[in-house]
């Protein structure tokens, strides 16, 4: 069907389309389908690892020792719950992040979802979009689009009526009109888009860890389960097959993180909850931990530092000459940005039409019009004064310097011949007629903010397409390290492009003018060759190429669709003081899960060592499925719970596997050790003990031990963190003095006699695990202060 250019689709034709699902619509999701919620919260490995063990015990006949089953449920329902909440938050805020385009139908512009826009569409364009569909275009006025995304060609290219313009491109300047013929799944970038935003639970130290950790872990369930079982039946502690199979199915269950996947995927999800409170949208969950490992932060004046916002505040007149027609003349152009806003709203409508433009460009640095033969240029004074023996000119650029040191934004308006080339350059003969004088106010959250990030040893790099002294000039104001006036600040026309010199100089400065949207990618690269973790802030069209290349973009809300299409993180409200939360609640999930990591290793370790012990030894495994469900949630699975979701605001450390297994492997060592000590001594001194009163003794020493490990991770005590141990402390007492618990759930046959040998030989234990963790927290904490 033909499309009437000029005029659009008609509301028929869009609804034709739309049955015939001719849409841009795309099934891209922040969050993964319900389906997929309880595909991955049921069917895991060690869920149906812990199925086949339940079965194998059930089959015993002995009910009791089946309860560990109840942590399938367990854990499968709080992961569902919880991701279902977190869904329904992140599904309802991409809902306020979504892409408008702009279509002409019936002949009227309107603006649409961009899910919206169907095939055969008319699509107007503007500086700061991203393209959202494939097609030819109709119009174009001095349009130039980055395609960097898409090709790598660093350079913005021209487009003139005819050309192609595809999706994921980005209007850097000028204005124009397209066809949308290919859209949806069938554009050319429909798989970029998809995977910028798609939920995500990888590429975080956190997950890579523990998914090394549960493949080591699977790996020795291969090779140590056969030999348990053989060694079981071969025991002649055991009396038939049923303690055979029981024994064995409790050493494998200790040797199980049932719960650490569910509680690393929690953590995300609950702080992107409470980010999403906090007007912070998520698009990708491990950008949550990313932001806590960052320790550069760099970050644009306009619209970071300040409100963006720009208010016209005088001309002051180099020439006698009236100008105002002039600058509204500028202004009236279709193509949108800060300056010619703030222009029209002091200046009106012009009442006069340009032969000729030239849109603005980040770039370039100006823009100009051609009326009456005159070409008139506004535009950055350094970028348009070029002509250094012009006495003019140098007199306007002394002037403007002063303005720009005082923090006021700085445009020179000058007249001169037009250039008569197809390539947008600078008129000639330019003669500065006035200084167009314009203001932005300095955020109140600024200088809190940057306080915050050089407490916590987090560089700041102000990287802006300025004026040096002004972006100089408003850095020192908010309080940014080094840089102490508009003396500070480096012009970045003045700095090579060799990737080591460019990391010098950021090593020593920290506020950046007249920075092009390349050089701001190639800070990130230099920052990056250094083995920095950097995160970059923007709004503009001229952030995106740079949002992309960090390792944590952060896009305001308020800013272009090209840099919210690229970012991880997108602060919904424009206000950059929410980035300490982020820090914040990624800190809190990074040491919380390192806490909880150690719990569940510590067991691991110590169930490990006595299989192996009891293999070598051919005795009964020394505790009973029940026995050791009890040591796990009184020890790990509520307290681990509590302490993942607690506060906690020490700084990131690198190496969080290694460093849970330097404090694991020692200390369950220790608990399996004391353990299977308990076991020999009732054994060999206490013959009417039995191997019941013999697991006894194994029993309350491991729960003692375990119970001192939960109080060493937990510190620093708060007062939270001392009620929850001492509820833990007195549910193990209930648990083992009171014999219908006791004996009639938990299997265990007390004596005084036995409960003394167990104090002791769990005081033993307890001096060596305070011995091993003060040993490691010397290092840990001259690195960091755990809160």
């Amino acid at each position: 069907m033909a499309l009437e250019r000029t005029h659009g689709l008609t509301a028929e034709q869009v609804a034709e389309r739309v049955a015939d699902g001719r849409t841009n619509a795309v099934q891209v999701r922040t969050s993964r389908t319900f389906g997929q919620i309880v595909r991955a919260n049921v069917f895991t490995f060690f869920n149906g690892l812990l199925g086949l063990l339940l079965v194998a015990v059930i089959a015993t006949g002995q009910w009791r020792n089946a309860l560990f089953g109840l942590v399938i449920l367990t854990n499968s329902g709080i992961g569902i719950i919880q991701e279902v909440r977190a869904k329904r938050t992140l599904d309802r805020l991409a809902l306020l992040n979504v892409t408008r385009a702009r279509v002409v139908r019936d002949g009227a512009p309107t603006e649409i979802d961009a899910a919206d826009v169907v095939e055969d569409e008319l699509v107007q364009l503007r500086t700061g979009d991203q393209v959202l569909a494939d097609g030819p275009l109709v119009a174009a006025d001095g349009l130039e689009i980055d395609e960097s995304l898409l090709t790598g060609e660093s350079d913005p290219v021209q487009k003139a009526s005819g050309d192609e313009v595809r999706s994921g491109s980005i209007v850097v300047a000028g204005t124009g009109e397209f066809e949308a013929t290919a859209v949806g799944a069938d554009t050319y970038a429909a798989r970029l888009a998809a995977e910028a935003r798609r939920f995500q639970i990888t590429r975080s130290e956190l997950v890579a860890g523990t998914t090394r950790l549960l493949r080591w872990i699977s790996l020795v369930l291969l090779v140590v389960a056969p030999v348990l079982l053989w060694s079981q039946f071969r025991s002649t502690d055991n009396e038939d097959w049923r303690d055979a199979v029981t024994g064995t199915v409790a050493a494998i269950v200790g040797m199980i993180p049932e719960g650490l996947v569910l509680l690393t995927s929690l953590a995300f999800m609950l702080a992107i909850v409470t980010l999403a409170r906090r007007q912070t949208l998520v698009q990708e969950l491990p950008a949550v931990e990313g932001l806590a490992r960052v320790d550069v932060v760099c970050l644009d004046k306009t619209g970071t530092l300040t409100h963006g916002n720009m208010v016209f505040d005088r001309v002051e007149s180099l020439i006698d000459e009236h100008v105002d027609e002039v600058l509204a003349l500028i202004a009236a152009g279709a193509d949108s940005n800060a300056t010619s806003d703030a222009l029209r709203a002091a200046f009106g409508p012009a009442t006069s039409t340009a032969s000729a433009r030239v849109p603005f460009s980040s770039a370039r640095k100006w823009q100009s019009v051609t009326a009456g033969g005159i070409a008139w240029t506004l535009g950055a004074p350094e970028m348009v004064l070029v002509d250094e023996g012009d006495r003019p000119g140098i007199a306007a650029r002394r002037r403007a310097n002063d303005l720009a040191a005082r923090g006021e934004r700085v445009l020179v308006l000058a007249r001169g011949v037009p250039h008569t080339g197809d390539a947008p350059e600078l008129p000639a003969d330019l003669v500065p007629i006035a200084l167009v004088v314009l203001t932005e106010n300095i955020r109140d959250d600024a200088a809190a903010t940057m306080r915050y990030f050089t407490e916590q040893g987090v560089a700041l790099k102000v990287l802006s397409g300025d004026n040096p002294r002004t972006v100089g000039a408003v850095a020192a104001a908010v309080g940014v390290p080094g840089v102490n006036g508009a003396d500070d600040t480096v012009d970045a026309r003045t700095l090579s492009g060799d990737l080591d010199e460019l990391a010098d100089v950021l090593d020593r400065f920290s506020a950046f003018g007249r920075v092009s949207p390349h050089q701001k990618r190639a800070f990130v690269k230099a920052l990056q060759s250094r083995g920095h973790v950097v995160a970059m802030t923007g709004d503009g069209v001229n952030d995106a190429l740079a949002l992309k290349d960090a390792d944590i973009g952060v896009a305001m809300g308020n800013g272009s669709p090209a840099t919210r299409a690229v970012a991880q993180l997108v602060l919904l409200d424009g206000r950059f003081a929410h980035l300490p939360d982020v820090v914040a609640e990624g800190r809190r999930v990074i040491a919380n899960i390192e806490r909880a990591a150690n719990l569940f290793l510590v067991k691991n370790v110590y169930s490990l060592v006595l299989s192996l012990i009891t293999a070598i030894a051919l005795v009964a495994y020394p505790l009973e499925p029940i026995q050791l469900t009890l040591i796990s949630n009184l020890t790990i699975g509520i307290p681990a719970f509590f302490l993942a979701l607690g506060p906690n605001t020490r700084r990131y450390l690198p190496g969080f596997l290694g460093r849970a297994l330097r404090f694991a492997v020692p200390v369950g060592v220790v608990t399996a050790v004391c353990a299977f000590a308990g076991y020999r001594l009732m054994r060999a001194f206490d013959p009417g003990a039995g191997v019941a009163g013999a697991r006894t003794v194994t029993t309350v020493v491991v729960l003692a031990i375990s119970l001192w490990t939960l109080s060493v991770l937990a510190r620093p005590l708060r007062s939270w963190k001392v009620a929850l141990l001492a509820a833990m402390v007195a549910l193990a007492a209930v648990a083992v003095l009171v014999p219908a618990i006791g004996h009639g759930l938990f299997l265990l046959e007390l004596t005084p006699v036995r409960l003394l040998t167990a104090l002791v030989l769990a005081a033993v234990g307890i001096i060596l695990v305070e011995t091993t963790s003060r040993i490691g927290r010397r290092n840990r904490d001259s690195l960091s202060t755990p809160h």
